[in-house]
């Protein structure tokens, strides 16, 4: 864990709308580590740390962490609050959650990406943050040292989160529906409506909104994607997920 840094949690504002529970402030959560995750359905990397947050939430919760996701929205549909809700349950998330469609906690947090992720202790002071994907396994272990437990932890959920995964980055996230030349794990859209995308000539059904992953590679792989949206979607962006690096490549 980094050194204790002078940087009090800030206090949620009021007349947020929350999720799984009754609206929180954060002086009333002192005495317990609480980790609060900047996040947004619509954003594959967002979906990509969701597996460790709810895995964090169901192995600490009894031992005292409080685990926190604020919904910023980054596209129009993230702002629409039944959309979201539908995307939450279909995600099966259970801990708290707040939506904050005018960047109010953003704001207030100074953040500029997603995801984003502070670990706060029980004098609600700053432990620790993390900006992007990764770091799964730093976290967790200072959730451990500030509950004062040890277990074994949560496993990587795909090879490139191994801590010592060589990642290449991959192609630039694109607006609206692209075609064209890439490098990448992994190829997402982002969706509005529902209906019928040509993936390199594939057919997909899209039956709700969010981010759909459209391509998966073993490894980053440079490729050509080729999408036409049917009637029924609105392609918000083309994204690309970071892949291991082939064998004899380098950072």
């Amino acid at each position: 864990m980094r050194p204790a840094v002078e940087i009090a949690a800030p206090p949620f504002p009021q007349r947020l709308t929350w999720i799984n529970v009754a609206p929180l402030r954060m002086d009333k959560q002192r005495g317990r580590p609480v980790l609060v995750e900047f996040f947004d359905v619509f954003r594959p990397n967002s979906l990509r740390t969701l597996p460790y947050v709810r895995a964090w939430h169901e192995r600490y919760a009894e031992e005292g962490l409080r685990v926190i996701s604020v919904h910023t929205p980054g596209f129009e549909p993230g702002r629409d609050e039944d959309v979201v809700r539908a995307e939450i349950e279909r995600l099966g998330l259970e801990h708290a959650i707040c939506l904050d469609p005018e960047f109010q906690v953003w704001d207030l947090y100074g953040t500029d990406g997603w995801p984003s992720r502070y670990l706060f202790g029980p004098d609600q002071r700053l432990a620790d943050a993390h900006f992007g994907e990764g770091a799964y396994a730093e976290t967790e272990a200072d959730i451990q040292e500030l509950l004062g437990v040890e277990r074994e932890l949560v496993a990587p959920v795909r090879p490139e989160d191994e801590p010592d995964a060589l990642i290449v980055v991959p192609t630039e996230d694109q607006p609206g529906a692209y075609s064209g030349p890439y490098e990448a794990g992994a190829v997402w859209v982002v969706l509005s409506g529902a209906g019928e995308l040509a993936v390199d000539g594939r057919p997909v059904t899209v039956d709700h909104p969010g981010a759909h992953l459209l391509v998966r590679h073993q490894h980053s792989t440079a490729g050509v994607l080729e999408l036409e949206v049917g009637p029924g979607l609105e392609c918000h962006a083309t994204c690309f997920s970071p892949g291991l690096a082939p064998d004899g490549a380098t950072e």
